[in-house]
């Protein structure tokens, strides 16, 4: 599946990541310093996105992660 997601990848606003991850925007920057969160891509000159493949497959192991734990 994931090959698919990346031969037509669909491309999400910062708003929708957030509402997505419950991260709010300080946070998600913060990670992606640290390497711990996809990196956006640029769009413009203003403008980034995020593939949701990679964001989805951030949240599966944050799941997994919990999961793990319990």
């Amino acid at each position: 599946m994931a090959a698919i997601a990346e031969a037509h990848p669909r491309i999400i606003k910062r708003r929708e990541v957030e509402g997505r991850t419950g991260l709010p925007r300080s946070t998600m920057y913060d990670r992606i310093r640290r390497g711990d969160f996809p990196a956006p891509i640029s769009l413009g000159a203003r403008s980034v996105g995020w593939l949701e493949h990679e964001i989805d497959a951030w949240l599966a192991d944050r799941v997994a992660m919990a999961r793990n734990r319990a």
